[in-house]
């Protein structure tokens, strides 16, 4: 592992020579991108771009994107490369992300390219007929039904239902003695799609839902233990919009319901399912998702190589890297000269990368990836600051300024170190259009 505090310097200055070194670490993969006779070049890699900070800031477009797009998309209007969106929002259907994207870049994208913090939740089919709560902002109930869940109640479902429970603001009290509707059926998991707009509303009413097992005619039970299933979209802890530093994001709100609940029973809060940057779960879909893209075009090249272009190391970096860690993992786990190589260097096969349970899960919903490498690469007109000063105390710079990810992540210097960084998305697409050797036509 790398000294800490040249790591520190490599998360918050911008150097050239860093750069520069980072960009030979990849070697070039021309035998993948190469040509088929005579025809156009076709691609042996696909991109994952994050939007918020490396495609727009608010409603307004970074203006590299457009210069990026130019690059991507051909003069009918086609990508070159496989293309996918991936972004930790969830207050909206994949089409309107779509279309909204389409609008702010001035190219056609469909739904098949967005992935949406909650789009992996269609492969939990297990609770598809389930009674679930939702939580979020935006139409949550479309996006539940969409995504394939029968049984939808909303917060505010609950909190009409059961008006004495939301006692925060004054004003939303009850005004005349009222009694439970309860005309609902019994929650039985809690989704979280995204930051509601009255937190005070939805910290009680999960809580209350979580502590009483989903009868909120009964009181807390702070004994019981296991709690319904709670699954989770969207972790950032903040997120870059117009404003000159981030605003807070879901992952603000997974802290405050995470410390509530330990306060009050002294237990941990579980998750069922953590979706959204920096999970693994997000990645897989996403490389699903390039696979069909280049199945679409009919391109015959494998697609092998995969780059992630984002502004946030604790989830677009740390993600990909994470990702790039398994895809590598995976690579020995099916090599018999790789693992002979490294139980003959170490003397033992405890080091040898063992088979997950939860691969083959999602391998049996989406087949097994194609690529073998998901690099990288960290953009500066988002979250990242690379004009931040230095802290002179390395260890204060990892434990208290860097780590912004999630509780259930752990700590890992390599996962928030890029693979290249670069100015802006427009940098980004010249340097893997380099690395690869692929020249559009």
């Amino acid at each position: 592992m790398k000294g800490l505090l040249p790591f520190c310097r490599a998360l918050f200055t911008l150097s050239n020579r860093h750069a520069r070194r980072k960009a030979g670490t990849v070697g070039s993969r021309c035998g993948f991108c190469g040509t088929v006779s005579n025809s156009k070049p076709q691609p042996g890699f696909g991109l994952l771009f994050d939007i918020d900070g490396v495609l727009v800031r608010g409603k307004m477009p970074i203006p590299a994107a457009k210069k990026a797009f130019e690059k991507l998309v051909n003069s009918q209007g086609q990508f070159v490369v496989p293309v996918v969106f991936v972004t930790n929002a969830g207050n909206c259907l994949r089409q309107t992300k779509a279309d909204q994207l389409s609008h702010i870049l001035g190219v056609s994208i469909t739904q098949d390219q967005v992935i949406m913090s909650h789009s992996p939740l269609r492969m939990f089919k297990k609770y598809h007929d389930k009674c679930v709560l939702v939580s979020g902002q935006g139409p949550v109930l479309d996006i539940a039904t969409t995504l394939g869940f029968e049984k939808v109640i909303s917060i505010d479902m609950l909190r009409e239902s059961f008006p004495l429970l939301d006692m925060v603001d004054h004003n939303r009290r009850p005004k005349l003695p009222s009694v439970p509707v309860g005309n609902l059926p019994m929650v039985e998991a809690v989704i979280l799609f995204g930051e509601p707009i009255r937190w005070e509303t939805n910290l009680q009413l999960i809580v209350d839902v979580l502590l009483t097992n989903g009868n909120l005619g009964s009181s807390h039970q702070t004994k019981t233990l296991p709690h319904l299933p709670l699954l989770a979209c969207n972790m950032d802890l903040m997120w870059m919009a117009e404003a000159q530093s981030p605003r807070f994001g879901h992952g603000t709100f997974l802290v405050c319901l995470e410390n509530i609940y330990k306060k009050i029973t002294g237990k941990e809060l579980k998750y069922e399912a953590l979706m959204g940057k920096p999970s693994e779960l997000t990645y897989h879909f996403a490389e699903y998702l390039i696979r069909g893209l280049a199945m679409e075009r009919q391109w015959k090249l494998p697609i092998t190589s995969l780059y992630a272009i984002g502004d946030n190391l604790m989830t677009d970096i740390y993600g990909a890297n994470l990702y790039n860690r398994y895809l590598e993992e995976r690579v020995t786990r099916k090599n018999p000269k790789a693992i002979a190589k490294m139980v003959a260097a170490t003397g033992s096969t405890t080091t040898v990368p063992q088979e997950e349970e939860s691969d083959n899960v999602w391998e049996s919903e989406l087949a097994a990836p194609s690529a073998t490498s998901c690099k990288s690469i960290l953009v500066c007109t988002g979250v990242y600051n690379p004009n931040m000063e230095v802290p002179s105390n390395a260890n204060q710079c990892i434990k208290e300024t860097v780590f912004h990810g999630h509780r259930d992540f752990r700590f890992d210097p390599e996962l928030v170190e890029p693979s290249h960084i670069v100015q802006d998305v427009a940098d980004a697409v010249d340097l893997i259009f380099e690395r690869e050797k692929f020249v559009p036509q």
